[in-house]
């Protein structure tokens, strides 16, 4: 039993349980309350561990205290833990008002310093922008009903919870993704008419994704609500948008959404996506997005990982390696984001709309505060040294040239469009040939037809009679087909197996025949290695082949059919193809070249680029031209990264001092804790920065610019304070444990140090304080659990 003072200025009992520290579970008469600590330390454990949920953390602290668990404990724990996140949140804006960062979308437009501080005289890039987006179905929750009749599920016995999560501006709202929906079309096209009516172009991949088809991904188990989360990244992880996927798989709609979301707001984008191929398309072709999307000049990119998945027409238009601009980046940061939020699952899956959804945006926020933006410079670094390296082969593409007789670095990009034309001109069989295959075909009915009958002459019994009469009437049917073919293609002479038209049309037929085994053989071996993969087998190391290859044909006949079926089909073509190994059919499915054993109307297993050496070569030469994008957009990003640092540790520190002289004590330490979080790791990147200077072939600036956005600079009559030195700091001492970059020495002073300290362990203030003296509080009130 705790007796608290009550202070001048408390209207309520609750008011002053948490002025002083304490979050009551009631609104009126509380028995019980939580310190702000222990409510703090479970905050940052489960953000940190998001595997961690309330009711393991209470039966912790009944362990220590040595208290038997009850479940209304953990009740009361979740209703002062959610007013302490509210409380939280309120902070928050408050500091946000002050700093004039509470704007719509001043978030979505501020997340990542590296993409969005621009400065003046940048030079230009073709995609000034990149970002990643894909849907995840693992933070699932489960939708509570009644059991029905037969055991089918019944109405929902959800409890009415109309609270809403902190605000924020990481969540797109229900009905602004059902805009894109197909029922709501026709409200948002509003007499619009569709301006380009072209035909798709996605290289022939859209039976090949699941999430491309939406009468099968729009209909979910009906014992979930949300069936996950649909988010976008940009190209260093920090998050800008997210969408609830509500009794639906990875719908169309989600995906527009968020595209117009981003359009509007951040102006040109280039979005990565797992099934760009189709889905931009769909971008071109929607009536409202379309036009918007292509005025901006939006583009439709495949991720690195998702590549090999897709066809190869597909990847030389949407792949990251042949796209201008694009650089070394993979493009996939939705997959190791998903690796790490996925374990949110366990603590989300049975819980309210809101507390699932509060739970969500509190870790991403903390995310990308806490690692996202800890582990900026660490990335570009990283990415800058890895361009290097890839820079340094071109002594070996130029010997590569001159084995392949190549004068000038621009071939490589004519055999692209080549390969590009003859892949194109494949995709579908030219009319002409088409007619004259499917008469081919009929006169070989005919042909069989007309001898069966003469077969089956002779005395015989019913049986044959009924035979012989079956087949009058089909040799009569075949012959009206193939007379109405030739009245279709204008013949006056028929063909006979003789005449050159019905030879060709042989080989065409024979032709067909081997695309078609290859065609099943390619989509046998793409499923397998999508189901290795989720097992995470696959890999590009020659070991790692090896070992998809052996797992390949011990576990699947399926496969091993098809593989003979593509050789024997192979082997009845005039000349006869290779034969395909094992070992070659799992490095086809990892380099995406089984288009190019397609025996077109032209020979191109002559084509240089069709040959091993030849696509060595070009991948080679394509790195090194990405490369090149990624040191330019590298050099202006750490420039970018450097003036931020100078300018928000000023902005803040002036802010401090104005909201104190303005505001009072308390909503400057605010402040203060606000830029103390938004600093810690400002010494970390200057220090990883300009240990990259002193790498051979660094050719940026560390040198800081002008930003174009003059919000964090000082206004006239503003009042200035000594900003923090940005020069390089000490090198690390020989006592480091930093296995990567070493540790960098603190450059603050002792009253920062302090600053941190009290951060981190003093209580939250919420209201000012004042002079009242204390009043009696009733005796029983309960401090903690």
């Amino acid at each position: 039993m705790v007796k608290l003072p009550l202070l001048a200025g408390d209207d309520t009992l609750s008011s002053g349980f948490v002025n002083q520290g304490y979050f009551p579970c009631s609104p009126t008469n509380a028995t019980v309350v939580l310190t702000t600590r222990v409510l703090e330390v479970f905050r940052v454990s489960s953000l940190r561990c998001p595997r961690l949920a309330i009711q393991p953390f209470v039966k912790s602290l009944c362990d220590m205290h040595g208290l038997p668990f009850r479940p209304y404990l953990s009740t009361q724990f979740s209703i002062a833990y959610d007013l302490y996140l509210a409380t939280r949140a309120i902070v928050d804006l408050r500091v946000k008002v002050l700093l004039k960062r509470d704007v719509p979308n001043w978030r979505l437009k501020n997340p990542c310093p590296a993409c969005m501080y621009k400065l003046e005289d940048e030079p230009h890039l073709d995609l000034p922008f990149l970002s990643t987006k894909d849907g995840n179905n693992s933070l699932k929750r489960w939708n509570r009903r009644k059991r029905g009749e037969d055991g089918a599920a019944g109405a929902s016995k959800e409890r009415c919870d109309n609270q809403t999560p902190p605000p924020g501006d990481y969540y797109l709202t229900r009905v602004e993704v059902d805009v894109w929906a197909k029922e709501g079309l026709d409200d948002l096209v509003k007499g619009f008419v569709a301006a380009n009516d072209d035909e798709p172009e996605d290289g022939g991949c859209s039976d090949r994704w699941q999430n491309m088809r939406d009468d099968i991904t729009s209909k979910a188990w009906g014992m979930y609500d949300e069936t996950g989360i649909f988010l976008s990244l940009c190209s260093h992880s920090f998050v800008l948008v997210v969408a609830d996927m509500v009794q639906s798989g990875e719908l169309s709609k989600y995906g527009f959404a968020v595209t117009h979301h981003l359009i509007d707001n951040l102006g040109e984008v280039a979005e990565a996506y797992d099934i760009s191929c189709d889905f931009g398309e769909r971008i071109n072709q929607h009536p409202v997005l379309g036009p918007f999307a292509r005025h901006h000049h939006h583009r439709s990119l495949v991720g690195a990982f998702h590549g090999h998945g897709h066809c190869r027409l597909c990847q030389l238009t949407h792949l990251a390696t042949y796209v201008p601009g694009v650089g070394l980046d993979d493009l996939e940061g939705c997959e190791r984001f998903f690796s790490k939020s996925n374990a949110l699952s366990a603590s989300t899956r049975y819980a309210s709309r809101f507390h699932r959804q509060q739970a969500i945006a509190t870790y991403l926020q903390h995310t990308d505060v806490f690692e996202t933006y800890q582990a900026l410079s660490r990335l570009l670094v990283n990415q800058y040294k890895r361009a290097l390296d890839v820079q340094r082969t071109e002594p070996a593409l130029l010997e590569a040239m001159r084995d392949l007789g190549v004068a000038d670095k621009s071939t490589f990009e004519g055999w692209l469009a080549r390969e590009k034309e003859v892949l194109t001109a494949l995709r579908r069989e030219p009319a002409e040939e088409t007619l004259a295959m499917e008469y081919y075909q009929k006169l070989v009915n005919l042909q069989a037809a007309t001898a069966l009958p003469r077969k089956l002459r002779g005395p015989g019994q019913r049986r044959l009679e009924a035979q012989r009469r079956h087949a009058i009437e089909n040799h009569g049917k075949a012959q009206m087909l193939v007379n109405d073919m030739e009245v279709r293609m204008s013949i006056a002479v028929r063909w006979v197996p003789d005449s050159d038209e019905w030879k060709d049309a042989a080989i065409m037929v024979r032709r067909r025949r081997y695309q078609r085994a290859l065609d099943h053989l390619q989509g046998l071996i793409i499923a397998r290695m999508f189901e290795l993969t989720k097992m995470n087998m696959s890999g590009t190391g020659y070991k790692l082949r090896r070992h998809i290859a052996k797992a390949l044909q011990a576990r699947s006949r399926a496969v091993q059919t098809a593989l003979a079926n593509y050789n024997d089909a192979g082997s009845r073509l005039i000349p006869p193809c290779d034969e395909l190994s094992w070992e070659q059919v799992v490095d086809y499915a990892f380099l995406s070249d089984f288009d190019l054993l397609h025996d077109g109307r032209e020979d191109i297993r002559n084509e240089p680029w069709a040959k091993p050496s030849g696509r060595i070569a070009m991948d080679m030469y394509f790195k090194i031209e990405r490369a090149g994008e990624t040191i330019k957009r590298l050099n202006i990003q750490i420039k970018r990264l450097i003036t931020y640092i100078r300018d928000e540790d000023d902005c803040l520190r002036r802010a401090e001092v104005s909201v104190r002289e303005s505001e009072g004590e308390a909503m400057a330490h605010q402040v203060h804790l606000y830029r103390m979080r938004q600093g810690r790791f400002h010494d970390e990147h200057r220090h990883r920065l300009y240990t990259l200077r002193k790498v051979p072939g660094f050719s940026g600036s560390l040198e800081p610019g002008t930003p174009i956005n003059k919000e964090r600079l000082p206004v006239a009559g503003a009042v200035l304070v000594p900003p923090r030195a940005l020069s390089p700091p000490p090198e690390p001492g020989p006592d480091s444990d930093d296995s990567e970059d070493g540790a960098e020495p603190d450059s603050d002073d002792s009253e920062d140090e302090a600053d941190v300290l009290a951060e981190r362990y003093a209580l939250m203030r919420v209201t000012e304080g004042n002079d009242g003296g204390p009043k009696d509080v009733p005796d029983a009130v309960e401090a903690g659990l």
